[in-house]
């Protein structure tokens, strides 16, 4: 059931896409639906690559709407990543949805991140089998080709459990609400995401992954380059993205040396789901300022 993109939803932001309760997820696949027919603008996001819960807590009240927790590459157990889950949601009063990136395709990692309220990220689908899996793993019900594992103590009976659509039980709401992004990191899985998008329509939204598909490729390890070989990987990508009519997200840094309001525009022309901001990038810039004071005390 798509929201109807009107003036109350644009000022109400994602709490428009709000669950009946903050213990389930957001109807993210809405959100981005929405975004992507261009309904509302694009999904803005911020890069949480530190497992802090402070960090968390304070930037929730910043109302972006969108948080990608990084399970993959960071230092951080089920407890933090759920918690960290909580603090997205409830500091900021459902204003911002959290999106965890699992760690690989387990089953349980899924699972894991799906019940604390999260919708999911999934990196190096590179094969159909790999995405059919994935899409299993978080979806509830044969019907859906679903073996997710239903938690018989996430949502309490009749407090917060109650369903979006009533006419339906909770399960088959949980499964039209939570979202489930792929990332395309490798050229295999360019090769093949005609294929994988062609038999696996419930992922939702595509986000290249530049820096391991360049790696893969053996190109220098950045998220740009001029090669013969990676303009030809990214006009399929995209021409692939085309063709399925299929939401796209990434990266566009609001700020110098990443980027600039130029970059955030034009990607808001393609992309439905957008990372500006990140908290290692911000933190990084503390050593420009210790640099800074030297030089302004000078020698001693």
């Amino acid at each position: 059931m798509a929201a109807t993109a009107t003036s109350t939803t644009s000022s109400q932001g994602m709490q428009a896409y709000a669950a009946p309760s903050l213990f389930q997820p957001h109807r993210a696949r809405d959100a981005i639906r929405d975004a992507h027919q261009k309904k509302i603008r694009p999904l803005l996001c911020y890069y949480a690559g530190l497992s802090s819960l402070p960090i968390t807590r304070f930037l929730a009240p910043m109302n972006y709407d969108a948080v990608w927790i990084d399970w993959e590459h960071s230092s951080c157990n089920v407890e933090t990543m759920t918690s960290m889950v909580h603090e997205a949601i409830f500091m900021s009063q459902g204003a911002t949805i959290p999106f965890v990136r699992v760690p690989g395709h387990d089953h349980a990692a899924i699972g894991y991140a799906l019940d604390a309220g999260a919708s999911i990220v999934v990196p190096q689908v590179d094969t159909v089998e790999q995405a059919k899996h994935v899409v299993s793993a978080a979806k509830f019900g044969s019907k859906q080709r679903g073996t997710r594992s239903a938690p018989p103590f996430r949502l309490i009976p009749g407090i917060t459990d109650q369903a979006f659509d009533a006419t339906r039980d909770i399960h088959q709401n949980l499964n039209d609400q939570a979202a489930i992004m792929i990332q395309i990191e490798s050229l295999e899985g360019i090769n093949n995401l005609d294929a994988i998008l062609t038999e696996v329509p419930d992922i939702d939204i595509v986000w290249l992954g530049a820096l391991d598909a360049r790696v893969s490729m053996n190109l220098s390890g950045n998220m740009a380059g001029q090669e013969k070989e990676w303009l030809e990987a990214k006009e399929k990508f995209f021409s692939i993205i085309d063709k399925h009519d299929k939401p796209y997200g990434g990266f566009a840094f609001v700020e110098p040396p990443f980027g600039g309001p130029g970059a955030i525009k034009e990607a808001a022309k393609r992309m439905s789901f957008i990372t500006c901001s990140a908290d290692v990038l911000h933190l990084a810039a503390v050593a420009g300022d210790l640099q800074k004071a030297k030089e302004a005390i000078g020698q001693v």
